[in-house]
């Protein structure tokens, strides 16, 4: 049985990285966006603005190294290239840490060459891997991730996106692959944020009206 007891990540540190989540990728818009599933939402995360960022990257690789550190795990990939950045940042960061991870990529459809493969990467069937995702919204291209993980000859232990959205998504993929969802951030998380913020934004407000009422002499 794997061992995913791990400590908890220095909350700081992790409060850190949520901060720079909802700065660099969170938007609010009551006129709703459209989302990649068709679905309407008034939230939109593009979370490839934070995955890709300086601030963020090694940010991200500490928050998948607590969460790995004492699993039994030889690898960490997912579907490109949502998955791309963050299977690196976490490898890289594991690995100087004296955790070591190669990384996999899946790709969306299969080499059109050679040998044909979904998925690349220098791991040997019979790895025990993780699938990483930057977001999970309905969990369709986590699944198909997953599916060609194993079709590889993989032992999926673990699915770990940066974000879930809390739509369902996390339950489609454990029903579909049998594999458990364990996020870093849900957007539960990223709300909670956005409410002080806007909290905060309405006591400014009502402090300078209130200064704008008071009589001058």
């Amino acid at each position: 049985m794997e061992d995913f007891s791990h400590q908890v990540m220095d909350e700081d540190y992790k409060k850190e990285l949520l901060g720079i989540l909802y700065a660099k990728s969170f938007r609010y818009d009551e006129a709703g966006f459209t989302l990649s599933s068709g679905k309407k939402s008034n939230v939109y995360i593009d979370v490839k603005k934070t995955a890709l960022s300086s601030v963020a990257m090694e940010l991200i690789g500490y928050a998948y190294f607590q969460k790995l550190k004492l699993a039994p795990i030889d690898a960490i990939g997912g579907m490109t290239f949502g998955a791309d950045p963050i299977a690196y940042a976490a490898a890289l960061v594991s690995t100087v840490r004296g955790k070591y991870l190669d990384v996999f990529v899946v790709r969306k459809e299969p080499k059109g060459h050679g040998t044909q493969a979904w998925v690349e990467g220098d791991v040997k069937p019979g790895a025990n891997v993780v699938v990483v995702e930057d977001v999970v919204t309905t969990g369709a291209s986590t699944i198909k991730a997953v599916e060609k993980a194993k079709e590889a000859g993989y032992n999926v232990l673990r699915v770990i996106p940066l974000l879930d959205r809390e739509e369902g998504g996390a339950e489609n993929i454990q029903k579909a692959t049998g594999v458990k969802v364990d996020p870093i951030f849900t957007m539960s998380d990223l709300m909670e944020i956005h409410k002080k913020k806007v909290e905060e934004e309405d006591r400014e407000k009502k402090k300078q009206e209130r200064a704008k009422e008071k009589p001058v002499f």
